[in-house]
């Protein structure tokens, strides 16, 4: 019986024989288009001639495409080929400046520091049930989810140039718990109360949170959209708005209009008659200003786009009191959501309005629930006889 085939990828037992000018070392590797090929390397010393071979064959066996990973790569090395990876389908479009900005930071703060000096093979399934538990009681389940996604997506492309034979992540149990706060919006005596106090405080109306405020209800953009909105996107004479851009963050690039995660969140809106009133009146100054065009709506004290994270931050000092301490700039959603839905419109067209692509997301997370409903009592009293 014949001898079995070397293995796609690996090299068989190195010879050395001495020369007239030093040692040569001597191996047959199987490349991964299946041939068996000789090769050789000369040297002064044994160790040094084994040395260069073993560099040589690592070379004739990297991968297609040049990336040569191998069970042995480092984790963190595959990990910069999957940010890669991620980088090129952010500029095509493929996914949102946002998420690989996320990536890149749950990387670089939580998954490297575990896992970067760690071998593919080394990276099993025993550590990882110990790391997402660790991480999630360090910070929250949301986070720990996060890291999960990370780190699955960089064996899994590890598992995709035959690195590894599987992906251990499979085999983690799902991460539970961090369930979702109730969705709480304004009502209607909270909402004047709140406006009174923002345009009571010299601070939140210097950094225009009074106006954005109220842009924000009315139309239950996202903070990111809605400092996006240049004066090109509205259309003043037919009342409306258009929602194409969000701004992010972006290392070394800073502040940027980028496209948004879904298709579902590009959307023209109406504007309500007192939103139109007070864009009108914001548009006045703005050509007054000669920054009535490509220039934002909401801009910065400089007239440029405005840092999403500041402006929360800005969002978080205006509180003040225990009454308003809960408030959020995605309470603004919740509340536009609750009262179209106490206005009676569908699921979808609140729905569309907030830049969903599934109603189902708007009335779980978004509508506010649990109000007593004088309606369903009274269609259950016409439905149920008289007690005699």
């Amino acid at each position: 019986m014949g001898r079995p085939p070397l293995e796609i990828g690996t090299y068989g037992k190195i010879r050395t024989n001495s020369t007239a000018t030093g040692v040569r070392a001597r191996a047959s590797y199987r490349g991964h288009d299946g041939k068996v090929r000789d090769i050789e390397r000369t040297a002064r010393s044994k160790t040094a001639a084994e040395r260069d071979l073993k560099a040589a064959i690592a070379q004739e066996l990297q991968t297609p495409g040049g990336t040569d990973v191998t069970a042995k790569s480092k984790f963190a090395d595959v990990a910069a080929l999957w940010m890669a990876e991620k980088r090129r389908q952010l500029k095509d479009e493929e996914l949102a400046s946002g998420t690989v900005g996320n990536y890149a930071s749950m990387l670089r703060n939580h998954v490297l520091p575990a896992f970067g000096e760690l071998r593919l093979f080394e990276v099993s399934v025993s550590r990882l049930d110990r790391f997402f538990p660790a991480l999630k009681a360090k910070s929250s389940a949301a986070h720990a989810r996060t890291a999960r996604a990370v780190v699955s997506g960089v064996l899994r492309y590890a598992a995709r140039h035959d690195a590894i034979k599987g992906n251990p992540v499979r085999e983690i149990e799902p991460i539970r718990g961090g369930a979702r706060k109730k969705p709480r919006g304004l009502n209607e005596e909270e909402r004047a109360a709140w406006l009174a106090q923002l345009e009571a405080d010299p601070e939140a109306c210097r950094h225009d949170l009074p106006d954005l405020t109220r842009f924000m209800l009315a139309t239950g953009t996202r903070i990111g959209e809605a400092l996006a909105l240049y004066w090109e996107d509205v259309d003043l004479d037919a009342g409306t708005v258009l929602l194409e851009w969000t701004v992010v963050r972006i290392k070394g690039e800073g502040l940027v209009r980028t496209k948004p995660k879904t298709d579902a969140s590009k959307r023209t809106l109406r504007l309500p008659a007192w939103a139109l009133i007070l864009l009108h009146r914001r548009h006045t100054v703005a050509v007054a200003e000669n920054r009535a065009s490509a220039h934002p709506v909401f801009p910065d004290s400089l007239g440029g786009l405005r840092d999403p994270s500041n402006t929360r931050r800005n969002l978080r000092d205006a509180r003040g009191s225990d009454q308003f301490a809960w408030v959020i700039s995605h309470a603004y959603r919740k509340t536009n959501a609750t009262m179209l839905d106490e206005a009676k419109l569908t699921p979808r067209a609140i729905a569309d309005q907030l830049g969903h692509a599934k109603p189902s997301m708007t009335q779980n997370v978004y509508m506010a629930r649990g109000v007593p409903s004088s309606e369903a009592a009274e269609a259950l009293h016409a439905a149920w006889p008289e007690e005699s």
